[in-house]
């Protein structure tokens, strides 16, 4: 196989102005996935609790956040990326909201992997196609 001997230059290190952390900022508000008119009502179903002495409904869903994006992927098909930029904006969304589990945590789990497989149609279903790398 032979080498690739080309070196072109895309932009040298001195012209670049934008830090790491501003292009990734940048990269996931252009592939945002936009939040349905819903979606809090639902998270309010899924976790209504607001009193201190149950676990934050962000704790719980950062806790089981591997197995329900890895979940999703496998029934849908979906890349795991995308799924996972969903589930991270209901744990952002639960921690604004304050919300707390009032069940056992099985019993919720199952409805997560419900809202999320839903919430990943819908993202599929109105046009998102794009996936940021």
């Amino acid at each position: 196989m032979p080498k690739n001997r080309r070196r072109d230059v895309v932009r040298p290190l001195s012209e670049l102005t934008m830090t790491l952390r501003e292009h990734y900022r940048r990269k996931r508000e252009y592939y945002a996935v936009g939040l349905p008119t819903n979606y809090d009502r639902d998270l309010k179903r899924l976790f209504p609790a607001q009193s201190k002495g149950h676990v934050t409904a962000a704790n719980f869903l950062r806790s089981i956040r591997r197995e329900m994006v890895q979940a999703v992927a496998e029934g849908t098909g979906v890349h795991q990326y995308t799924i996972d930029q969903i589930l991270l904006k209901m744990i952002d969304r639960c921690k604004i909201l304050r919300l707390r589990l009032a069940t056992t945590e099985e019993q919720v789990a199952r409805r997560v992997l419900v809202m999320l497989t839903v919430q990943t149609a819908n993202v599929i279903h109105t046009g998102y196609h794009r996936i940021a790398l």
